[in-house]
């Protein structure tokens, strides 16, 4: 999940937004300022109820931030590198590089956002008991209230045992434990998580018929989103179990052609995209990657513009590259490389200079050759 604007860092780690956030937001301010305070507490003035439906949104995104800042805080202890945080319409994501070095540290990392969650609605519970026995009872009480049921229903909800929720990672830490076996810890999983989608859009869908209301249509959107996300991580589990142990200078296309920014895209297209048949080209400078073009960003460009349109005006900026060096572990570079809307990586060597390019079809062939090789090395058994 990409991020559409960027907060700033938090704890070391740069914090974005995606767009989605400002539709639940709405819904959860709207909800609660038109209809959930006014039944509540009828008599208040239509700025108080906007105020504490507003106050109440941004204190639980807040929340929300506290809950995988933890993540972060905590992978950062137990040697993982953090990317960044964003948060969405579902909630928010750590963005981790690389995978837990065992067990305990992937018990620790997924356990301690629940924990945070559960905490801070302790927190706000307090506060409206306090408020409760000091006679506050009203639209303040109210708008706590609610933050400390929220909270731990959040905290309920992550550590349901299903992947990509909380709870799914520790499943996946007590499976890991048992068996020894990663990827078949991350296949059971995602299989629960496949499972608890699936019971989620049941149950969304007779809310609605049965005349519950719109929620019922959330909940079935969530289990949906869980079907999807379950999916992708078995996947992902099975292909990096395949790549585990191969570095990207090995899949790598060494010594790419480059191009120049300055080269109009009538020259890319009539002397580069058919001489060397290439569907991205690095653009360099002084030997170091200054973007990417690709035939799908060249396309755009209306053909009466491409004698007096440059590259650089078309190709990916240089601080939107995916940059990675060629001792890296190959399945650290994936989940990079699939936040990339050009779906590649430039390889550079420590001083910078461009030695290889790693494009969707490197990683298929290695994923190939790997399959080859281990179903051989099974039948020699």
């Amino acid at each position: 999940m990409r991020a559409s604007f960027r907060l700033g860092r938090v704890a070391g780690v740069p914090v974005g937004v995606n767009w989605s956030v400002l539709v639940i937001f709405a819904l959860i301010a709207w909800g609660l300022a038109a209809n959930q305070f006014p039944r509540s507490y009828p008599d208040r003035s239509p700025v108080a109820y906007l105020i504490a439906g507003l106050a109440a949104a941004v204190v639980f995104f807040v929340g929300l931030l506290a809950h995988e800042v933890s993540h972060a805080v905590v992978a950062k202890r137990n040697g993982l590198e953090v990317d960044g945080i964003t948060l969405w319409l579902f909630g928010g994501v750590a963005e981790l590089r690389g995978e837990p070095r065992d067990p305990g540290a992937e018990l620790r990392i997924a356990g301690v956002g629940p924990l945070v969650s559960l905490l801070i609605g302790a927190f706000f519970g307090a506060i409206a008991a306090l408020l409760a026995l000091t006679g506050q009872g009203g639209l303040l009480f109210g708008a706590v209230a609610w933050l400390a049921g929220i909270n731990v229903l959040l905290a309920v909800f992550n550590v349901l045992p299903a992947a990509p929720l909380d709870g799914g990672r520790l499943l996946r830490a007590a499976v890991w434990k048992a068996t020894g076996d990663r990827t078949r810890a991350s296949v059971v999983a995602a299989r629960a998580g496949w499972v608890l989608g699936v019971l989620l859009i049941g149950l969304g869908l007779w809310q609605f018929l049965s005349g519950v209301g719109f929620g019922g249509l959330w909940l079935a959107l969530i289990g949906w989103f869980l079907i999807g996300a379950a999916g992708m991580e078995e996947r992902q589990a099975r292909t990096g179990n395949a790549l585990r142990g191969i570095r990207v200078g090995d899949v790598m296309t060494p010594q790419p052609q480059t191009a120049s920014a300055q080269m109009t895209v009538a020259d890319f297209v009539d002397h580069y995209l058919f001489a060397y048949r290439h569907s991205a080209l690095p653009l360099t400078e002084d030997g170091r990657p200054t973007g990417l073009v690709t035939v799908d960003r060249v396309r755009g460009v209306p053909p009466e513009r491409r004698a007096s349109t440059t590259l650089a005006e078309v190709a990916c900026r240089a601080d939107e590259l995916v940059l990675a060096q060629p001792g890296e572990q190959l399945n650290d570079l994936l989940p990079r490389l699939s936040e990339c809307a050009d779906g590649r990586a430039l390889v550079v060597t420590e001083d910078g200079h461009l030695t290889g390019i790693v494009s969707p079809s490197d990683i298929s062939r290695a994923v190939q050759r790997s399959t080859l090789v281990g179903q051989g090395g099974q039948r020699g058994k």
